[in-house]
């Protein structure tokens, strides 16, 4: 069985092919950062041009990379939410035009499903697990049942945290994206030069928020450029310091949530980070040491993985074609599709 994904949710235009082994035989990937950099993130009308322009090129450079033919191609997979919906569109049309010039199926995927599943692709994970979804749109904490069965235990209620590095980077003078550069000055800094707030820490429930600890960064940065120009070491302590403050708030909203899973299910306890922010190594450490503590086995996509690619759409895509998840040609893009919503909407389909 030979699937292909297609992912244009944002700012990557990817494409892929998976088959039934999991091997991974093609997984193309053009960046748009470059494009929306000066503007310091992602502007919705430029990326969805962008998709436009390239997809077709893509798709003659998977077939001569991979020597797969489309007519060899069993199903298409492709994100159609959520995400940016002119940018959802792009792939979608592309996806339907493909399905129906080869008579093969279509099928929708859930660009959060494609971040839950991910880590499977890799690694022979069993379901249930509990999974911390951290990307530029969204932070949440689920039960993972079961393909389209997802029980949601807290999500953020306001910014998502790649959003928040992303901001707190743009403060500072940095480049977009601002996740990696953040994660790269706080190498060099003093991760307890700074008290931060943390919000929610201490309740009890999942949730986050991460507006107040964008604010008082704010506040911090205004009070120095007062005394004059962001020094080296400032950047660097105040990044320290706000990784820090990240990981003290994922830790108490994860300790809650994983007393909820265990009440739930005996046994081995898994733990899966995905998501564009699980590529920072600094909270995949932190995170590592409270799997230890608690007894959890992590489990985390590779790098490439982590970020948008539509390997993991194609993964998702094949799993939902053995549960008899297909489309029609009548499917429309989502810009919002919440994961603990599917498993109703599957039975109601």
């Amino acid at each position: 069985m030979l699937i292909l994904g297609i992912e244009t949710s944002c700012d990557e235009t990817s494409l892929a092919i998976v088959n039934e082994r999991k091997e991974i035989l093609l997984n193309l990937i053009h960046s748009q950062i470059e494009i929306h950099q000066a503007y310091g993130g992602v502007v919705p009308e430029i990326a969805a041009r962008s998709h436009i322009e390239i997809i077709d090129k893509l798709l003659a450079q998977a077939e001569q990379i991979s020597g797969i033919g489309l007519k060899d191609i069993d199903a298409i997979a492709v994100t159609s939410g959520p995400g940016l919906i002119g940018g959802l569109i792009v792939g979608l049309m592309t996806a339907k035009g493909l399905a129906h010039y080869l008579d093969k199926p279509l099928i929708e995927v859930n660009h959060l499903e494609g971040h839950a599943l991910a880590p499977k692709l890799t690694e022979d994970i069993e379901f249930p697990y509990l999974l911390l979804l951290i990307s530029g749109g969204h932070c949440q904490i689920l039960i993972v049942k079961d393909v389209s069965d997802y029980e949601m235990l807290g999500s953020t209620i306001d910014d998502a945290l790649g959003e928040a590095f992303d901001k707190f980077a743009k403060m500072l003078g940095l480049p977009y994206p601002g996740g990696p550069m953040i994660e790269k000055m706080a190498q060099n800094g003093n991760e307890n030069k700074y008290i931060l707030p943390k919000a929610m820490v201490g309740r009890d429930n999942c949730d986050f928020s991460f507006s107040g600890i964008k604010t008082a960064l704010k506040n911090i940065i205004d009070i120095q450029k007062d005394q004059g120009a962001l020094s080296q070491d400032f950047i660097c302590d105040l990044s320290a310091s706000f990784q820090k403050t990240i990981c003290t708030i994922l830790e108490d909203r994860l300790t809650n949530a994983m007393a909820i899973y265990e009440k739930r299910y005996s046994g081995e306890k898994r733990f899966v980070i995905s998501g564009g922010v699980a590529a920072n190594n600094y909270i995949r450490s932190k995170l590592q040491l409270l799997c230890d503590r608690n007894g959890y086995q992590l489990f985390v996509p590779p790098l490439k993985l982590c970020t948008d690619n539509a390997a993991m759409i194609a993964y998702a895509g094949m799993e939902r074609f053995k549960k008899g998840y297909i489309s029609d040609l009548f499917a429309v893009p989502k810009s919002r599709w919440p994961l603990d919503g599917m498993l109703k909407e599957e039975k109601r389909a």
